[in-house]
């Protein structure tokens, strides 16, 4: 009987249950595993005793399925090669999650997080002999080499409701209305989420703009009769100047919010128009998942049981082609998927006549 592992690392997202779901039945109904839960990341696996929950049939019901962030916890603090401590110090704290791995005795792990997480567990697993398998995670959708990322397409499903609630009231009050979404460095979810929800003008980190054309396009909408404009902007886009719009959080760290704060300034300076915005924040990571998240989850889940039942080892799965594949996690996570200003999207959204402030309309 093997022993297998899974932890979720990194931000949390919707589909994250579903496929520690897919993965317990699975191991459980076809090969007869035991299956541990690992408490709030790689946290758990330094713990002693090591933080974990064996996970059985009826830990699987139908309700986790439906159930947003992760039952088991996670963390996006605390790199263990340089873990820091209360004196202000760093520490090399690996040996003691390659330790926690093998006090519990696992033929293998599955870690579901981003390009930064599965960085970490391949190097651990690479220093202490682990058998990985890792589950792409990420609202961004910025991992290289899968279409999709579990998150992602419930993150937009939540901006482009958003766009729909923020057009009656745009419409009503006269106003320029800005929907700020995550992304971190990429724009997938202001794209796709824009496109879907109708924007006249969408901003991503990959296209740079001009606020003259901007605010060409909102007065040209005027022009034609129209009393309001929808702009989408991810966070990571920059000030015209190219300066990162970054605010202090309370422990001192440095992160992406406010760019909308400054849009809007720029916008009513330029056109007069009276403009508001909206940060859409976390609201993207919880909730729900909708339908595409749980079978992509789902389907990741039981290939990545799989791929330990054939000892295949340091791969990602992934979604190519509408099938499941799995990579080389290496490929994976050296890569990335940012927004192609020539893609099938970019164009799209183009001959919609949606603006990305580049260049004329």
């Amino acid at each position: 009987m093997k022993k297998i592992g899974i932890l979720t690392s990194g931000g949390d997202c919707a589909g994250l249950n579903a496929a520690i779901r897919a993965i317990t039945l699975r191991a459980i109904q076809k090969y007869g595993w035991e299956v541990y839960g690992i408490h709030q990341g790689t946290h758990g696996l330094m713990r002693r005793p090591v933080d974990v929950l064996k996970l059985d049939l009826s830990f699987c019901s139908e309700a986790l399925l439906r159930q947003g962030g992760t039952v088991l916890g996670t963390t996006n603090k605390g790199d263990p090669f340089a873990y820091p401590f209360p004196d202000g110090t760093l520490k090399d704290i690996s040996e003691d999650l390659i330790e926690g791995y093998h006090l519990l005795k696992l033929d293998a792990l599955i870690g579901i997080g981003g390009d930064g997480s599965q960085a970490i567990l391949r190097r651990l697993a690479q220093q202490g002999g682990l058998n990985l398998v890792t589950i792409p995670k990420t609202i961004d959708d910025d991992l290289s080499h899968t279409e999709h990322s579990i998150g992602f397409m419930t993150a937009v499903n939540v901006a482009t409701e958003a766009l729909d609630r923020l057009q009656p009231t745009a419409a009503s009050h006269d106003r320029v209305m800005i929907l700020e979404v995550m992304g971190r460095d990429a724009g997938h979810i202001a794209l796709t989420a824009g496109i879907a929800g109708g924007a006249d003008i969408i901003l991503t980190p990959e296209i740079p703009y001009k606020m003259e054309t901007i605010a060409q396009k909102i007065k040209t909408l005027q022009e034609r009769g129209r009393n309001f404009s929808l702009v989408v902007v991810s966070e990571a886009v920059r000030t015209e100047s190219g300066e990162k719009s970054t605010i202090r959080d309370e422990t001192g760290n440095s992160r992406y919010g406010g760019i909308s704060h400054y849009l809007a300034n720029r916008i009513t300076e330029l056109t007069g128009a009276e403009t508001r915005f909206t940060i859409l924040g976390h609201v993207q990571r919880g909730g729900q998942p909708i339908s595409q998240d749980r079978v992509l989850a789902s389907a990741f889940g039981v290939h990545a049981v799989d791929l330990i039942a054939n000892e295949k080892f340091d791969r990602m799965v992934a979604w190519q082609n509408r099938s499941v594949v799995d990579v080389p996690i290496r490929e994976a996570i050296e890569g990335y998927q940012a927004v192609d200003p020539n893609g099938t999207l970019v164009k799209t959204a183009r001959g919609l006549g949606i603006c990305f402030g580049d260049e004329e309309f």
